[in-house]
Parts: C-alpha cells; structure tokens; sequence
C-alpha cells in the first residue's frame, strides 16, 4: 500500500513571504480550501490511519482532511517543521538585513548548514528516520510541512539528499508514494 504526504494549507505567513519554521499562523481561506480538495482527492484512496505536525496549520489541516474521511488526526511531535531559529517569523528582507550573505551560504550547503539558533535539514532527518521506523506508513497520509515533507519523501521514496532537496511540495498536492520509490502526484499539474 502506499503513504500519502500531504503538505498544510497556505498560512497568513506563507501569503507574507515569512518564515514560520516552528511559529504558526492561520491557515487562510484558501489554505483552507486546500485542505478540503485534498480530503476530496484522497476521498476513494485506502487511508488507514492520519498522522500531524502537532504545529496548528498542520493539525487544522490534518483534521479538515481527517473529518471528510472518517479518520481521527494522530499528532507526532516530530513531525514539527524545521527549526528556523533565529530566523522564525522574519522575511528574506529581514534576514538579509539581519546576516548578510547567509542566505547564500546556506543555498551552497542547504542539508547541512543549521539555521541560526535552530537545526539543519541533517538534524530534522534524524527525527524523521525514527518517525518512518514508529508507525505504519501503508496506506498513511502524513500531513506535515514543506521542509519536513522534502525529508518524509527522501526516506520513503529512497531519495539521494541533492534530489530531495530540490523538491518542492504545493499546498494543493499530495504525493502517493508506492513501495518501489515511484512518487505520484494527486492534484494541481503546476
């Protein structure tokens, strides 16, 4: 059987251009509606169990989907988004403003390099690895982040670190990911 990824629903912060890392805002109308063609996508899949970032935009998302399916949302702690440190809540203006030239360094180094006062994608995949080994993903929908997604897909789909990392997860996709590594795409063709 397959595992579901679905990432939340667009968030007052994601429409901003901030990055929310660990903080958490709103989902927006839309976010919401995200949400609701995503349960409707997924209405005719083999869902057996929903798990959550236990983050608000997450969670909301996970029970909009959750209560169309007939599923109770299951929180995992360490499904939390990466850790923006010092980071959380500003725009690339303001980090540019705040560390000039780390937004470049990082980009040379996205897996390793850590986030002011937060984690690297290196140190969220430990977590990820140990989420992956705890639950059942066959016919699992995992509602997480973007971030987080990159390293749920890397595991699942036996993914090497630079190709994960290149991947991006729209609010209005969810990824059906089958036993043999072949990632699906349900949702916008954008």
């Amino acid at each position: 059987m397959p595992t579901y990824l679905a990432r939340h629903g667009q968030t007052e912060w994601n429409q901003a251009g901030r990055r929310q890392g660990r903080l958490d805002s709103p989902l927006t109308a839309l976010g919401v509606e995200q949400a609701q063609r995503n349960a409707e996508l997924l209405r005719t899949e083999a869902i057996t169990a929903i798990y959550s970032s236990p983050l608000g935009r997450a969670h909301r998302t996970a029970d909009i989907i959750g209560d169309l399916l007939g599923l109770p949302t299951q929180v995992l702690p360490d499904l939390a988004e990466l850790d923006h440190g010092d980071w959380s809540g500003l725009t690339s203006a303001e980090i540019d403003a705040g560390w000039p030239d780390e937004r470049a360094a990082r980009a040379l180094s996205k897996y390793t390099y850590p986030f002011p006062g937060g984690e690297s994608y290196a140190d969220a995949d430990v977590r990820i690895a140990q989420v992956l080994a705890s639950i059942d993903v066959q016919g699992a929908l995992i509602v997480s982040h973007e971030m987080v997604g990159r390293l749920l897909v890397r595991r699942l789909a036996g993914l090497e670190v630079d190709e994960a990392m290149r991947r991006g997860h729209p609010s209005d996709v969810v990824f059906r990911v089958v036993g043999d590594g072949q990632i699906e795409r349900l949702g916008s063709p954008g």
